[in-house]
């Protein structure tokens, strides 16, 4: 699509600002004389508004029932997406404004697990460093799509290939057989293969692990006696706590627990494969300040330079 057919098709169908400020905050409040009052204006001008977008549509917007206003099927679609449109411009005037500043804010994608055990005990230096930025966080076990999740930035866990988004290494992750010391003395675990007659703990995002290990210790295809699947790895290492069975959890997460004895490692074995931690982010925002500032602050947390 060429750049004048673009314009055109904007100034065609792109309506003024304050018009969809006015259907946003109506839709929203439920009433002409309540987004009035949120946006100081009259009620007469809120409804002057409406009108105005409702004839550049060519669709009714609200049923006026009595005294109060119910949204079309149209109307409701319509608002939905306007929301999210006004969002996604206080985000990026407040992202322009941080180039001003240094400050501002940056909306993190992060594994709840990984965020709760490595990044937040951690944090409190970023903020000693950069006190004009702010971050947002939001949790998230799959990956992220960034044309949907209103996110700079997130932690992410797999494969070096992302198109479009790039990559900077935090860790790889090391897999360990750890359980209840409690568990280990009663069940006389004492070598790999005494793995099938216990309940194996597992993940949801990493549903071959246990199946890799096997076959890193060279027992090939055993069957378990049964497996618990949870979706965070904190709800595996407290079941194993719990002495429901044995987990295989990274050994970066779960060093609070080998600390405090409350779970300890099983054999020397271990697996690791080429997923990793990354800080992934689009490539359009590569030089947003609030992002450059926590990838680097990260890399160097994480032992390594920035690029």
């Amino acid at each position: 699509m060429s750049d004048s057919t673009k314009l055109n098709l904007r100034r065609r169908f792109v309506p003024s600002l304050s018009a969809l400020v006015a259907f946003e905050a109506s839709a929203r409040l439920g009433s002409f004389t309540r987004a009035a009052e949120e946006l100081n204006l009259t009620q007469g001008a809120i409804s002057r508004q409406i009108k105005l977008l409702e004839d550049q549509l060519g669709i009714t917007l609200f049923e006026r029932v009595r005294q109060r206003i119910i949204l079309t099927e149209g109307g409701a679609f319509y608002a939905g997406e306007i929301r999210q449109t006004l969002d996604r411009f206080a985000a990026a005037t407040a992202q322009a404004m941080s180039f001003r500043t240094q400050g501002g804010v940056l909306r993190l994608g992060m594994l709840p697990t990984f965020g709760t055990r490595w990044l937040i005990p951690r944090l409190p230096d970023f903020f000693a460093r950069n006190p004009s930025i702010t971050i947002n966080f939001s949790s998230h076990i799959r990956q992220v799509d960034f044309q949907r999740d209103i996110l700079d930035a997130a932690i992410h866990f797999g494969e070096p290939h992302w198109p479009g988004v790039i990559l900077e290494k935090i860790m790889g992750e090391e897999l360990i057989p750890v359980a209840s010391s409690k568990l280990v003395k009663r069940e006389k675990i004492r070598k790999p293969a005494d793995l099938a007659r216990i309940v194996l703990l597992g993940l949801s995002t990493r549903p071959t692990a246990w199946k890799t290990f096997y076959e890193h210790v060279g027992l090939g295809a055993v069957e378990p006696m049964s497996e618990l699947v949870f979706e965070q790895f904190a709800m595996v290492m407290q079941a194993a706590v719990a002495e429901l069975g044995v987990a295989l959890v990274p050994k970066v997460l779960v060093q609070q627990e080998l600390d405090a004895g409350t779970l300890v490692p099983l054999f020397d074995q271990s697996i690791t494969d080429n997923k990793a931690y990354f800080f992934a982010y689009p490539q359009e925002r590569t030089n947003y300040p609030p992002l450059v500032a926590f990838r680097d602050w990260l890399l160097e947390q994480a032992g390594k330079s920035p690029a």
